[in-house]
């Protein structure tokens, strides 16, 4: 993946617009009863991942997979997920995995507010390149019912970018409950690249998803405003496309 820039103000904008969208939909509901230990697992078969608008997997299908532990009454939690992909190779590299391991803590500031802080560790075994792939961010998020505001943190250089340490993106959306088990996802994000302006971007997302039961099913728009992004073959890793996601939590 080669790489080859921006505007905030257009952030704040949806992110107005996203409150005011769901202000009205964020009604009061009952807590569930949760056990004080909780365990889950997920996987998924995706038609190509993109993570901040940007496809890691050549444009080409992924295999994701993962784990999750909640403590509920502390709201602390640590995870794992797994997926594969190409860009590491697409660098000069090596590897077709990434893994990520994450931790934090979870609850609610008021009756209509939620947080989440935590860090989160990207690692790509054997990977081979210079700078290091490896990538180490902290992220606050707040939640407004369905809609919420996220900012991440590099600590470290950015995916292997040279001289990129405190990079940050800040991640603006929604999950809208629509009934029928349908959700209408919402997002736009800008990844702001430390040292590196050229390969700063925004990226946009606007999708469906459908609670089946034994599955969800997940259809989306994505694009990333960047050209700066190309497979070996040239192609924009960035460019608008539509994903069709499988995934189940069990």
């Amino acid at each position: 993946m080669k790489r080859r820039n921006s505007k905030w103000p257009q952030i704040l904008i949806v992110a107005a617009g996203v409150w005011s969208l769901t202000t009205g939909l964020a009604g009061a509901q009952e807590q569930e009863q949760k056990p004080e230990h909780e365990v889950s697992y997920n996987a998924a078969l995706t038609s190509d991942y993109r993570y901040r608008g940007l496809s890691q997997s050549r444009l080409d299908p992924a295999l994701q997979g993962g784990a999750d532990y909640v403590h509920n009454p502390t709201g602390l939690y640590v995870g794992t997920w797994l997926s594969t992909i190409k860009w590491t190779k697409d660098l000069g590299g090596d590897g077709n995995l990434e893994w990520d391991i994450y931790g934090g803590k979870r609850g609610s500031l008021s009756a209509d507010v939620t947080y989440d802080v935590g860090g989160l560790y990207y690692f790509y075994p054997q990977n081979g390149l210079g700078p290091n792939a490896n990538t180490f961010e902290l992220y606050g998020q707040l939640g407004f019912g369905p809609a919420y505001v996220k900012y991440s943190h590099s600590l470290t250089n950015l995916f292997g970018t040279a001289d990129s340490k405190g990079s940050g993106y800040l991640d603006v959306g929604a999950n809208i409950d629509a009934g029928n088990g349908f959700t209408v996802n919402l997002h736009v994000g800008r990844q702001e690249v430390r040292h590196n302006s050229a390969f700063s971007y925004t990226d946009y997302k606007l999708g469906v998803t459908k609670d089946l039961g034994v599955c969800s099913v997940s259809l989306a728009w994505v694009k990333a405003n960047t050209s700066g992004y190309l497979s070996p073959s040239g192609e924009n890793l960035g460019k608008s496309a539509a994903l069709l996601s499988v995934s189940k939590t069990f």
